[in-house]
Formats: structure tokens, C-alpha cells, sequence
């Protein structure tokens, strides 16, 4: 069975102990991060985000609440992030995105 993302509105970019950057734009690569590389397998927010990410990926809860509970637990394993948002320009212009 193919699994679908649910992109979210604003996409996240988390900066990794390494150094790395990783930018997740949806609950289905949050959720491949938090199963396979996060950097600490434990804890209340990791295990929400995880839950609450398999929620958004079968459409039970809205991507916003899952990218949120990624966030949260983003800073419980001492994770940097920052967000974008969308800036879409008036007239039809392209969508661009905007560190914020």
C-alpha cells in the first residue's frame, strides 16, 4: 500500500547535532524521521508526534496538529529548528517561501 503525505502549510527545518540541516515539509517524513534517525528515542513528545503523525497520514487529525506535536518534540530532544511560511505574491506570482 502506497502512503500518501499530507504536506504541511509551513515546512520545518531542523538542524541535526551534526550540523546537518533536514527540512520536512509533511507527517509522512517527520514520521520516517522520528521511526528511524531521531536521536533519542524516548520521551512524552516523541511519542505523541509519532502517534499524532500516523493520525494525520490516515486523515484522523489535521497536518497542523501533527507538525506542531513534531515541533514539540523537536525541542524535547534539544533539536534547533527554525520555520517557513508561504508568501504567495498577488496576481497568480509563484509561491515562495520565507524563513521565518
Amino acid at each position: 500500500m502506497k502512503i500518501i503525505d499530507i504536506p504541511w502549510n509551513q515546512p520545518i527545518t531542523v538542524t541535526l547535532q551534526n550540523g546537518t540541516e533536514r527540512r520536512f515539509c509533511g507527517a509522512f517524513d517527520a514520521l520516517d524521521f522520528l521511526e528511524n534517525e531521531w536521536p533519542i528515542r524516548r520521551g512524552k513528545h516523541y511519542q505523541n508526534a509519532i502517534n499524532l503523525c500516523r493520525a494525520a497520514l490516515n486523515r484522523s487529525v489535521s497536518p497542523e496538529v501533527a507538525r506542531e506535536a513534531f515541533i514539540a518534540a523537536c525541542y524535547e530532544a534539544a533539536l534547533s529548528l527554525r520555520t517557513e511560511r508561504l508568501h504567495v505574491p498577488p496576481a497568480g506570482g509563484r509561491p515562495v517561501h520565507i524563513a521565518v
